[in-house]
């Protein structure tokens, strides 16, 4: 239920060291060869600094809603994130996702506890975003699940990979507007627990764009007996 390892499926699994076995990993900042990350360099890629919407987690510059939230208010309360989407966390986030790069997982998951230690959220379980049963099988992992897992053992937070499920396949969000985002991923998900009821919860993902993936998550959550839900990306694309 709570606190568990997330799932990895089988067909793509022995894809991955197969590869490192032939073409070991490199560092996706320095070009180091023997792993996809180093300390060194987990160290300086960029964060986001300074003050931020408290609604979307844009930065801003005094720390106010920004125009778009206070127009229209994302239906969560709050998102933040860890970087830009940008240079090498675009290429650390793309190696976890497509390259089988699994061990990436566990370098971002520090960057995103760093964070939440510097600003903690009043949160008391992680939930990742899950990916549909077929987008799963095809790539064997959810790299927000590998995130999540990652954080939950930083900050000693629960994390619970069956609450939410996605009941509806959807587009891939990455060449479509705004509007198109929120009809493409509208009741796409659904609480499959009451676990959640009267709970705060922490969405994980990988990158935020729009904010409309994070708000369906919301919305079945709420549907599903939690009281708040905040949420953290390791990028912010803008």
């Amino acid at each position: 239920m709570f606190s568990e390892p997330p799932r990895v499926l089988f067909p793509e699994t022995l894809v991955g060291p197969l590869l490192n076995l032939l073409f070991p990993p490199r560092c996706v900042v320095c070009r180091r060869v023997g792993t996809w990350l180093c300390p060194e360099c987990v160290n300086r890629l960029p964060r986001l600094s300074g003050p931020v919407c408290p609604c979307c987690g844009a930065p801003t510059s005094n720390g106010t809603l920004c125009k778009d939230c206070q127009e229209a208010p994302l239906r969560l309360e709050g998102i933040r994130s860890v970087a830009p989407f940008r240079g090498p966390i675009r290429a650390a986030i793309h190696y976890l996702k497509y390259r089988h790069a699994r061990e990436l997982a566990d370098p971002l998951g520090e960057l995103m506890a760093r964070c939440w230690q510097q600003n903690p959220l009043p949160v008391e379980v992680i939930v990742p975003v899950p990916l549909h049963p077929s987008r799963l099988r095809r790539r064997g992992y959810n790299q927000a699940a590998l995130l999540a897992w990652a954080l939950s053992r930083r900050i000693g937070l629960p994390m619970d990979e069956e609450a939410l499920c996605r009941v509806r396949a959807t587009a891939s969000q990455m060449r479509l507007h705004a509007a198109d985002r929120r009809r493409n991923v509208e009741d796409a998900f659904r609480c499959t627990t009451d676990r959640l009821s009267g709970r705060r919860v922490l969405l994980v993902d990988d990158v935020c764009t729009t904010g409309a993936t994070l708000e369906a998550c919301a919305d079945a959550l709420r549907q599903g007996g939690a009281r708040e839900v905040w949420a953290l990306t390791l990028a912010r694309a803008f």
